[in-house]
């Protein structure tokens, strides 16, 4: 049993790092915001993440958009992005725009090997922000006979003065991983579908708050556990709440015998968003052609921004000067071998 560590380029020259050991390989690109940009399943070859139709483009490669909601999708390549300190619309911020889902979802991360060894592999990604005066810091762990990796997170306010932010990571699950046989199942209690979505692909009633598993849906209760198949036209947004204990989720293919545990610290996310993505949008910048789905903790909801969360839900977190927050989060890919009863905060299965 052992670690691996490699720096590698990819597609377009894009520079990447992968993290691995006999049962996960994990794929991280730290000139674009330390996405993590694939997670594979070793012995089925499965790789849980999606991958965009546009593939990998490399970051100062072209002209891009003044807008940066068109800017961050044009570079959007699917896999996992940490998304701070904003989340959805840009939005104006003591004098400077928070683009659309953050800074740091763009940002060149810097990276370190802290540990290697042939049981464990840790190595940290940083990051300082230019528009806003916050330093991140990622530690990525990962040990020779699991398949758990674990990012363990500090963020630090470097201004004089208290910072409001949101906080939040973006996987997005593909097929072959994604498909009708890929069901979702988590310890959260309540449903509350988005008020923002209105187009006909949308099956849930806006503004709606159910409990789990049954959303509302325009044409009685929708069991929102259940995934459409790649044939099906079909978007949603909902933001799931309440956990009972340490909140987490799985979502298990029974096709392919694969599934993926998440679990996170509810002191930095305390919900999570649930966002489907399925051959339903036409025009820019999908045009019909994506089927994804992604499950994002996040600090706060709804995802229209920093000050619309500020002046609703007030979930949003705060920063005095020099302070810090920490968060947790761990994922696992699992053959399934029966009812998984919960992920625990160190990514262990209980079945």
């Amino acid at each position: 049993m052992t670690t691996q560590f490699e720096e590698l380029t990819l597609e377009h020259g894009v520079r990447a790092v992968r993290l691995s050991n006999p049962q996960i390989s994990v794929t991280i690109l730290p000139d674009k915001g330390a996405d993590i940009y694939s997670l594979v399943h070793r012995a089925s070859g499965v790789d849980v993440l999606w991958k965009s139709p546009l593939g990998l483009r490399a970051p100062g490669r072209g002209r891009f958009s003044s807008d940066s909601q068109v800017a961050w999708l044009e570079i959007y390549e699917g896999g996992w992005q940490e998304c701070f300190p904003n989340g959805g619309n840009p939005v104006m911020y003591k004098g400077v725009e928070l683009s659309f889902h953050g800074e740091s979802s763009l940002a060149a991360w810097e990276y370190n090997v802290v540990t290697q060894n042939d049981s464990e592999l840790v190595v940290d990604f940083i990051a300082q922000l230019f528009r806003s005066p916050f330093s991140l810091r990622r530690r990525m762990s990962l040990k020779s006979d699991t398949a758990t990796l674990t990012l363990n997170e500090e963020i630090i306010n470097l201004a004089a003065e208290p910072m409001d932010f949101m906080w939040g990571h973006h996987p997005a699950y593909g097929a072959p991983f994604l498909s009708e046989h890929t069901r979702l199942n988590t310890n959260a209690q309540t449903i509350l579908s988005s008020g923002s979505e209105e187009a006909p692909e949308n099956p849930l009633k806006p503004d709606q708050k159910t409990a789990w598993p049954m959303a509302a849906g325009k044409n009685g209760p929708y069991d929102i556990r259940v995934t459409p198949g790649e044939n099906e036209k079909h978007i949603m947004m909902a933001y799931l709440m309440d956990f009972d204990g340490t909140p987490w989720y799985t979502l298990i293919n029974d096709q392919l015998n694969v599934g993926v545990g998440c679990s996170w610290s509810i002191n930095a996310f305390r919900c999570l968003w649930f966002w489907r993505e399925m051959h339903g949008s036409t025009g820019f910048p999908f045009y019909g052609r994506t089927y994804t789905m992604a499950l994002e903790p996040w600090s706060s909801y709804p995802g229209n921004g920093l000050l619309k969360v500020m002046e609703t839900t007030k979930t949003h977190h705060t920063l005095q000067p020099g302070e810090s927050i920490t968060g947790e989060l761990a994922i696992t890919l699992f053959e399934p071998k029966g009812e998984v009863k919960r992920i625990e905060a160190d990514g262990t299965v209980a079945l």
